[in-house]
């Protein structure tokens, strides 16, 4: 942490946070000036910055329990083995006899439901996620996945942990792409029951044992946590409130309803991910809001940017494209990453692009998809069925995307290790 200042006799130590909070001034202030327009964000709220501050050095304390349980000695009392962890997540906690406390705590809470839960809102968040098809897939892996790589932290941690690098870049972009549109499925986040929930939990549990993993040896005074509330906020942010801004700017209509809704259903999923309920909302401007904040709370860009944003693009080769035959792949993958390095140019920017090592291009990709996006909500949705066949037509490229990545791989997310 940083040093303290002194505190005045009779008031309280100033707060302590990471080198890294606010670190980035002027850059994150030029980066958070579209947002703060499109989001309405009016004032600076220092309580909030505050509040994101200390959340640097929180975790999600039930998961750090759990994970602290599996790395207990074999036979020692309360020792939580992986065997009796995946047997939870596959059907529930009341299919493991004498559960170990931190295990039924643990599947205690995600298997109930908090009181705010609404499950129709869920479904019909589940439906819009659906209808944006592609756009959803564009937009989080652009401007949510690329464009988190221009602050310090939580990137260095993806590099330490080869999680983005390296050979495993394709099998990790298949991984995300699996639990997001997991999400979408129909009744997909039921407890136990449903996939979504238990691959939402499974990257709970995960993320908790990666922090028990790396907290002894990482630079807190720097970071904070390798795995903070803050940059689970951050997380949680670029999956709700920056899927709607960057859907809308692709051209696709979000109505009031359907933005409530797919704030809900991401409210759950974050609940599930441990997420601080400081930072659940199901409205969209408070996440703006709470978005710019968090945007300037970042550091500056490290040298795993640039390395991680450059390796998303290389792995477009990497791919296998259903429905081309193999003298043509190489060209749809030329393709792929021309239409990736044209939309982030938009998304980003030229100054991000710079910092990223990525050649900049025309904003041919992001032109055609507002004229087809157009068509497609605005006209087409809006025949009779045009909502379902939206539906159906997202289903379809999701998987689409899905088999481009794992190529026959069994489609799941990382692997739990002690």
């Amino acid at each position: 942490m940083t040093a303290d200042l002194a505190a005045t006799p009779g008031t309280s130590p100033a707060p302590s946070y990471p080198r890294r909070f606010r670190a980035g001034a002027d850059r994150n202030r030029r980066m958070g000036r579209p947002l703060k327009v499109v989001g309405r964000v009016k004032d600076l709220d220092e309580a909030l910055m505050d509040r994101i501050g200390r959340a640097m050095s929180e975790r999600d304390e039930l998961g750090a329990r759990l994970a602290d349980a599996i790395r207990l000695r074999a036979g020692t009392p309360g020792k939580v083995e992986m065997s009796q962890l995946r047997q939870a997540l596959a059907h529930g906690i009341a299919s493991v006899p004498d559960a170990p406390p931190a295990l039924a705590a643990f599947f205690a809470e995600v298997e109930a439901e908090p009181a705010w839960v609404d499950r129709a809102q869920v479904e019909e968040g589940a439906r819009v996620f659906r209808r944006l098809g592609q756009n959803a897939q564009d937009v989080l892996l652009q401007l949510s996945l690329v464009g988190g790589y221009r602050f310090g932290g939580p990137t260095d941690l993806l590099v330490a942990t080869g999680g983005l690098t390296g050979g495993q870049t394709r099998r990790r972009l298949a991984e995300t792409q699996k639990w997001g549109a997991a999400l979408t499925d129909p009744g997909s986040l039921l407890p136990v029951t449903g996939e979504g929930w238990r691959l939402t939990v499974h990257v709970r549990a995960m993320h908790a044992l990666v922090n028990a993993t790396f907290e002894d040896r990482w630079d807190t005074e720097q970071w904070g946590l390798p795995i903070n509330q803050a940059d689970q906020a951050s997380t949680l942010g670029l999956f709700d409130g920056v899927l709607i801004i960057g859907s809308r700017a692709l051209g696709v209509p979000i109505s009031g309803r359907e933005s409530r809704a797919l704030m809900h259903l991401w409210r759950y999923v974050g609940w599930l991910m441990g997420v601080h309920e400081d930072f659940l909302v199901d409205d969209e401007w408070e996440r703006h809001r709470i978005d710019y904040h968090v945007l300037l709370a970042q550091g500056p860009l490290t040298e795993a940017g640039p390395q991680l944003a450059q390796a998303v693009v290389a792995a477009q080769a990497e791919r296998h494209y259903p429905g081309w035959p193999r003298p043509l792949q190489g060209l749809r993958a030329r393709y792929e990453r021309e239409r990736l390095l044209s939309m982030l140019t938009v998304f980003l920017g030229p100054e991000s692009m710079r910092e990223l090592g990525l050649p900049m291009r025309p904003p041919w990709a992001h032109a055609y998809l507002v004229a087809l996006n157009t068509w497609r909500y605005r006209v087409l949705r809006r025949l009779p069925g045009g909502a379902e066949r939206l539906e159906r037509w997202g289903t379809r490229r999701a998987q689409w995307l899905l088999d481009s990545y794992f190529q026959g791989e069994r489609e799941d997310v990382g692997a739990l290790t002690p």
